[in-house]
């Protein structure tokens, strides 16, 4: 519920939004860059719901990340902190004011600035609070351009779908863009499209108070309906040579036109001694956070399967998830799925627990950021599909969720070429690559059934972004020397590698699955009396410096992976060498360009990387060195 608009109210919500005018000129004028235009159309939204709603439980989404100047200047004029420490820290290194809006700055629940996720991130938060069962209102600012992004539209379907009725979405209608007049651009009927995807659509003008507030009370208290508000304003709103003027949605003013805004609008304190407070250091004080806490698991048993099982990754994932969920039913899951739920094996967790289940269908995009988001509201967010479309075409997504300090459990089936016949567009060989670049994001590509099992449950209980990774195929279960099951009364412990078979004459480091096939190798090659160390390699990011350089003292390190040899565990390990100043003899067995079309014992014979293969290579390389 928000609050009365009363006159007075209303008044100090005017006044305010001026002064936040002069706020936004300021600052961006001194900093040189940053995006007036539309933080001067948006900044009566901003500064009427700041006043309204309630900032400890409901939220505001700054879907055009570039209003920031807006949103921080409501923000601090509405009490959160000191307008003078937005003005002398925007987009200064080491502020937390930067050019798009963060989650460091209170009061911004989501960092944004890629356009068109600013909705996904309200369906993850109203999902996260049906999980547990409180209510709260979320409102999403978004600009009238990134309508044209498609995630927009899976977003939206997936409100309807489950009636998140409790998302307000105030679209900024300047009718401009960076390329001009909007219509020309990209043509859209933004009411047709919202309402065609079942949600109400309201048209009001932005910039009057009494008509946004009357469209967001009845949006509110409309609990039957989620609602769409049009509101239609003017770029650079209250700025006589800044209005309609789409040159200013990214470019600060210079100093003539500077001078010239002053006559339109009233900035608190002198220009010069804002210019020379911005040549001082920054003296930010630390503005307290709202942490998000993680729910305390219950690390159920661990789902032991015999060394006379035949079983793939997934399938142990699935059963994973399950008993976990099972034995942690107060802790609040919310398991995603993108019509893949009988392959990537949260079918049973579906059947078992419906309402914690939610099938957002093709799509996605929207379903990478909103488990993200979700992950951050004390509950378990669990997205699970094949690598090829939670890795590589969600990146940005992924990115984001990264950035803004997620806790996404994140189970990404079919990788490597282990999906062989589907082809080249279905064979994820690059997700090492790709995830090496996302910062706090754990990696784990588990060797066989028994470990995935340890792996799911570890993930399910930390906190922090994590992918475990799986191919397709059923796997043999690792036994130890004493044809034990290697995993049998094991933990699971990150950047642990696994030394499956000893050797003197050189190593093997196998990525996850691969594993089985280096074990073939070896076998292969004891036959013929060559002794050769085999340590299967679950975490590829968090190998440890000493095995390296271990191996490496022991003869030449092979490095076996259905992945991109040039971005790979192979690479990991150049790096690590290199940095540590350990020679290595490197020799990268995987793989090289697309691979072709066909069963994926097939494709990892083309590639040299069935047991065969592998050891007709090393053997060659030993004699090389011999």
């Amino acid at each position: 519920m928000i609050k009365k608009l009363t006159p007075e109210l209303k008044k100090e919500i005017a006044e305010k939004a001026a002064q936040s005018r002069g706020d936004i000129i300021a600052m961006t004028h001194l900093a040189g860059s940053g995006h007036p235009g539309g933080s001067l159309s948006s900044i009566d939204i901003y500064t009427l719901l700041y006043h309204i709603i309630d900032m400890e439980k409901d939220k505001v989404i700054a879907s055009h990340g570039h209003t920031s100047p807006a949103v921080y200047s409501a923000l601090a004029r509405s009490g959160m902190f000191d307008p003078l420490d937005v003005i002398k820290g925007f987009r200064r290194i080491g502020s937390i004011f930067e050019g798009h809006v963060e989650p460091s700055v209170p009061g911004v629940p989501w960092g944004t600035g890629n356009l068109g996720q600013g909705l996904s991130a309200a369906c993850g938060y109203a999902v996260a609070n049906r999980v547990k069962g409180e209510s709260m209102d979320c409102f999403v600012v978004m600009g009238d351009g990134e309508q044209q992004k498609g995630q927009i539209s899976e977003a939206r379907r997936f409100i309807k779908k489950y009636a998140l009725n409790n998302i307000t979405v105030i679209i900024d209608n300047n009718r401009l863009q960076i390329s001009g007049d909007r219509e020309k651009v990209m043509p859209q009927d933004l009411k047709k499209e919202y309402e065609s995807a079942g949600i109400k659509v309201l048209e009001i003008n932005g910039h009057d108070l009494d008509e946004t507030y009357k469209a967001l009370s009845l949006a509110v208290t409309d609990t039957n309906n989620a609602y769409a508000i049009i509101a239609n304003t003017v770029m650079g709103k209250g700025i006589g040579l800044m209005e309609n003027k789409a040159g200013f949605h990214g470019k600060a003013l210079n100093n003539d036109e500077m001078t010239q805004a002053l006559k339109d609008v009233s900035i608190e304190w002198p220009l010069e001694e804002l210019r020379a407070m911005r040549s001082k250091d920054l003296d930010e004080k630390a503005i307290p956070q709202t942490a998000w806490t993680f729910p305390a698991m219950n690390l159920s048993k661990a789902h032991l399967y015999t060394k006379d099982t035949l079983t793939d990754n997934r399938s142990a994932f699935g059963t994973a998830l399950l008993e976990t969920a099972q034995a942690n039913k107060d802790a609040g899951f919310a398991v995603f799925d993108c019509d893949l739920a009988g392959s990537v094996k949260t079918a049973g967790f579906s059947k078992a627990f419906p309402e914690n289940f939610f099938q957002a269908g093709i799509a996605e995009h929207n379903t990478v950021a909103m488990a993200g988001v979700a992950s951050t509201q004390g509950i378990i967010s669990v997205f699970a599909d094949f690598g090829m479309f939670g890795i590589d075409e969600t990146y940005n997504q992924q990115r984001l969720n990264a950035i803004n300090h997620a806790s996404l459990k994140l189970f990404c089936t079919h990788i490597g070429i282990d999906v062989g016949e589907d082809g080249k567009t279905h064979q994820c060989i690059d997700y090492v690559g790709l995830m090496q670049n996302l910062e706090g994001f754990r990696v784990v590509i588990p060797i066989d059934p028994n470990e995935t099992d340890l792996a799911t449950r570890w993930a399910l209980a930390e906190k922090g972004n994590i992918l475990v990774g799986m191919g397709r195929s059923k796997l043999a279960i690792i036994t130890d020397e004493n044809n034990v099951e290697f995993f049998k009364d094991k933990e699971f412990s990150y950047g642990k590698a696994h030394h499956l078979k000893k050797g003197s004459r050189g190593t093997i480091f196998a990525l996850g699955g691969m594993s089985s096939q280096a074990l073939g190798a070896w076998a292969l090659m004891k036959e013929k009396g060559i002794d050769i160390e085999v340590v299967g390699v679950s975490c590829p990011l968090a190998l440890k410096k000493e095995e390296i350089a271990e191996a490496a003292a022991k003869g030449p390190v092979f490095v076996v992976e259905d992945h991109l040899e040039q971005s790979g565990l192979a690479s990991q390990i150049a790096y690590t060498a290199s940095t540590n100043a350990i020679g290595i003899k490197l020799v990268p067995m995987g793989i090289h360009g697309f691979p072709a079309s066909g069963p994926s014992k097939d494709c990892l014979k083309i590639f040299g990387l069935d047991p065969e293969g592998i050891a007709s290579r090393i053997e060659e390389i030993l004699g090389e060195t011999a």
